[in-house]
């Protein structure tokens, strides 16, 4: 379901740039290293941006002068976190002259890879085109080269696959490690505001927290006190958050630091594309911290100066009245993200996300999961572009430097309380 009905002009599409940059930058598990090059140059732009890494590869990206402290707060460090890679191949070996075994890392239905079409991208020179012909028999291991381990039992890890390279193509350029992704059209914006691109999940998170950081090194440079907020980019999310995992038990994540994890979660009905970004009160494995949910909740209602839904005495124009941005707050049980792990780990944690369509670029997913999907009359399901909404971007955008602004940790669910009850509860004292 699509609610956006915004066509973005030539200025609004400017503000998308670091979106379209990198959701096209290849990447997979244990092989973000494009994508981490790319933060790299846009930190070194910044002069007052340090970036260091973890023993794992983690990314943390924090002000080299600190930002002056809000009055009030607590000095705990606000981490924004998302993660690096997207369900991508990596090459295990060579097959033949011009055949390569892939394994894929990450969630895609099966139905999906019947002679696909993909791109080898080798560590220099132009990516190669390939078709998948069929599951090979290879070990599927965390990177042949890499010398990873199998599942238990010795299982693979992960489903490998034939692919045959285009004509004229050879494999004597290709190693063992390089990222192959599907093959897809170029990123754009359509006319209803709505962004196609290879990979929002979760490039289209780390994208909104660069340009939201960019806000507030401005507003500090300016002169305002702020949170004390940092940027964490983990690795390797979509096999196990084996990254995330990494950052707490390395201490990348020092403790009494409050973490807000950003996503890219499949839309449905009630989570519409164009409802705006989403505070995310848990996913299928676990509730997030409810006090920094709600915290979040109400820096929303205040940024967007609207409720995530019109009130019970208000019709929908006039909880739109005035507002700058659509908010949402739902539980998106359908996948797990990393604040599952943060809280774990025993830290405060919650999550932001943006509706997506084409999760994991499985076009039609509804259908083939439904088994309604008819093969004989439009082929095997095919691949395509995920999307998210234009204005759910910048909405994000927009939330996040108000979280990075303020952040109240007192309990603001039982302070309504309390105020219900101060203002209303002489009512108990009347006859029933």
């Amino acid at each position: 379901m699509l609610t956006t009905t915004h066509a973005p002009g030539a200025a609004e599409t400017a503000g998308l740039r670091t979106l379209l940059d990198l959701t096209t930058v290849p990447t997979a598990a244990g092989r973000e290293g494009r994508v981490i090059e790319w933060i790299r140059r846009w930190a070194e732009r910044r002069e007052n941006v340090a970036l260091s890494t973890d023993a794992a590869g983690n990314l943390v990206l924090q002000p080299r002068t600190p930002f002056a402290p809000r009055p009030g707060s607590s000095g705990a460090p606000l981490f924004i976190t998302a993660h690096l890679d997207h369900p991508a191949f990596v090459v295990e070996r060579a097959l033949g002259p011009s055949t390569v075994e892939l394994a894929f890392r990450g969630g895609v239905m099966d139905a999906y890879f019947d002679r696909a079409r993909v791109r080898v991208h080798p560590a220099s020179g132009p990516s190669v085109g390939a078709t998948l012909t069929g599951r090979a028999g290879g070990a599927g291991r965390a990177a042949g080269a890499a010398g990873g381990a199998g599942g238990p039992g010795g299982e693979p890890l992960f489903k490998t696959y034939a692919a045959e390279l285009d004509a004229g193509a050879s494999a004597d350029g290709l190693r063992a490690g390089d990222v192959a992704t599907w093959e897809l059209p170029g990123a754009e914006v359509d006319a209803r505001g709505v962004v196609h691109t290879h990979a929002c999940d979760d490039l289209a998170a780390a994208a909104a927290a660069l340009d939201a950081f960019d806000r507030l090194l401005a507003l500090s440079a300016g002169g305002e006190a702020l949170e004390d907020v940092r940027l964490l980019f983990t690795r390797a999310e979509e096999i196990g958050f084996v990254g995330a995992i990494a950052a707490c038990r390395l201490g990348t994540v020092p403790r009494g630091a409050r973490l807000v994890a950003l996503e890219n979660s499949r839309f449905s009905a009630e989570a519409p594309i164009g409802g705006g970004p989403i505070v995310r009160v848990g996913d299928r494995m676990s509730v997030f911290t409810p006090a920094l949910t709600d915290a979040c909740a109400r820096r929303a209602e205040q940024a967007s100066a609207r409720p995530a839904q019109p009130l019970a005495t208000q019709t929908r124009a006039a909880a739109d009245a005035g507002a700058r941005f659509r908010w949402q707050r739902k539980l998106m049980s359908g996948g797990a993200c990393e604040a599952t792990v943060f809280c774990a780990f025993g830290h405060a944690a919650t999550c932001l996300c943006l509706p997506l369509g084409n999760y994991h670029n499985m076009a039609d997913l509804d259908a083939v999961q439904a088994g309604t999907w008819d093969a004989g009359a439009h082929g095997p399901p095919r691949v395509a572009r995920e999307f998210i909404g234009a204005s759910d971007y910048a909405g994000l955008v927009e939330l996040l430097a108000a979280i990075g602004r303020e952040l109240p940790e007192t309990d603001g669910a039982m302070a309504r309380i309390e105020s219900l009850y101060a203002t209303r509860g002489f009512v108990l004292n009347e006859k029933p």
